[in-house]
């Protein structure tokens, strides 16, 4: 499922020395080439205020009404300067905007340098700095200094902008629901909600008697229980799975999209063993392979820190997410290692269609045949962002990297969805994973994402960060 760009309000900065003439045209230019890009555009009229830009405080009070109106309907602000702006009306107009700030100055061009076209953007764009600095406002900026709309830098910009801005404004009010009790033998995985509750992650429990029940009380004429067993047959193999299973499956598969809706559930972390396999003969991998493919991030083993870098690593990438074990070393090999689950990887993620079989892990403690709904397979090349998160002392504390996954073999006997990892300095980074008590958990997503998701989660979310 793809995640929607962000739209833009649009501020632009004007000092009355400098040529005001130049206003209308970064207007229009800027605006053009937002909406090429495929952003949305938010912009206070050019008649609200002298030449359609901000300078003096009263201006910048205009402004900051403006963007109270339409608060929510915004993600980011691009303030433009097109000439040298005025520190004092920006500071007016954004002290109290909510969202991440991208600052764009307009390079002088030399054969323009005379005063009556000389822009100074280049200084200018030092002094809104500086204030927002004295002010503790945050702000982006990405180089080089000055950059035209229309150049391929500022591309890069807005594409930086826009995946920073969807991880501030997806985690900032944020609901994660955990599902079951965390796994008594799983301490790692344990998260403090009230300090998530700080941070506007909201956490919402629900027993898993409650999701057995409702699973038995489906009726087999129920529309959506058989939509979803008509979409997990297209979505996956199912080779040898009993028929009861499969039946079981759907039904988790349609309760859990029914809690997902009726609680506003932005991702989930489920208890997965071993009640599920004891109780019901299954292994709910596949249920939540398939929500991650559509967009709802599905950690396992009640790992809600895990939930919420999914959720996060989702909005920078564009990309499904996924909850991976670091788990094997590969050979001799120092940087590169085996990611593993058994099942829950998006298919978009794998190198082809998924093959449902029993859990052969816990079948040594709950027996043979009643663990189906492993989604086993390979994980395709490619580059990844990497990530996790805890909670400790009132903080989310939180790693991200980058490496890839590459096209060597791994043995045909081992078990679930796997892929080997490089990842340069790896050995290091697991040194550095291991004495911050990260655990043994590892969310994924398709693409390199790292920069923009540091600067989103450290500087407007107040995350503690470690960059990998």
């Amino acid at each position: 499922m793809p995640v929607p760009k962000t739209t833009f309000a649009l501020f632009f900065g004007n000092r009355g020395f400098f040529p005001a003439s130049l206003q209308a045209s970064a207007r229009a230019e800027l605006t053009e080439v937002l909406k090429e890009r495929g952003f949305g555009v938010l912009a206070m009229d050019s008649s609200a205020t002298r030449h359609g830009a901000v300078e003096t405080p009263e201006e910048g009070a205009r402004y900051a009404e403006f963007l109270r109106c339409h608060r929510g309907k915004f993600g980011g602000v691009i303030l433009c300067l097109p000439n040298f702006g005025d520190e004092t009306g920006a500071i007016a107009a954004l002290r109290e905007c909510g969202v991440p700030i991208l600052i764009q100055a307009y390079p002088d061009a030399l054969d323009k340098m005379a005063p009556a076209v000389r822009r100074d953007a280049f200084c200018g764009k030092f002094s809104i700095m500086d204030v927002f600095v004295q002010y503790g406002l945050p702000f982006t900026i990405l180089p080089p200094h000055t950059v035209h709309p229309r150049s391929e830098e500022f591309g890069a910009h807005l594409d930086y902008f826009d995946r920073l801005c969807r991880v501030v404004g997806g985690l900032r009010r944020l609901t994660l629901g955990a599902i079951g009790a965390r796994t008594t033998a799983f301490k790692t995985v344990r998260m403090d909600e009230v300090a998530l509750q700080k941070h506007g992650v909201t956490v919402e429990t629900y027993d898993l008697s409650g999701l057995f029940a409702a699973m038995a009380s489906l009726k087999a004429s129920d529309p959506a229980l058989k939509a979803k067993a008509a979409r997990l047959q297209r979505y996956a193999g199912w080779g040898k799975t009993p028929r009861k299973a499969f039946d079981t499956i759907a039904r988790l598969g349609v309760v859990l999209d029914r809690l997902i809706e009726a609680n506003g559930l932005d991702g989930i972390a489920v208890r997965c063993w071993v009640e599920m396999q004891q109780q019901l003969g299954i292994s709910p991998c596949v249920v939540l392979s398939e929500l991650n493919e559509r967009g709802i991030p599905a950690a396992c083993e009640v790992d809600v820190g895990n939930a919420l870098m999914m959720r996060a690593l989702q909005l920078a990438t564009g990309g499904a997410p996924a909850c991976l074990d670091w788990n094997n070393n590969y050979g001799e090999e120092a940087d590169k290692c085996i990611l593993f689950h058994c099942g829950p990887v998006p298919a978009s993620l794998m190198t082809g269609r998924g093959a449902i079989t029993d859990h052969a892990i816990l079948a040594n403690a709950v027996g043979d045949g009643k663990g189906f709904g492993c989604n086993t397979g390979r994980i395709a090349p490619g580059d990844f962002t990497f990530g996790s998160a805890l909670t400790r002392d009132g903080k989310i504390r939180v790693y991200v990297g980058e490496g890839r996954f590459t096209d060597d073999p791994i043995p045909k006997e081992f078990f679930g969805c796997a892929g080997v990892a490089e990842i340069p300095g790896l050995q290091a980074k697991l040194q550095t994973i291991g004495y911050e008590g990260h655990r043994h958990h590892v969310s994924v997503a398709p693409g390199h994402a790292a920069s923009p998701a540091v600067e989103a989660m450290e500087k407007y979310l107040g995350y503690m960060v470690t960059r990998l």
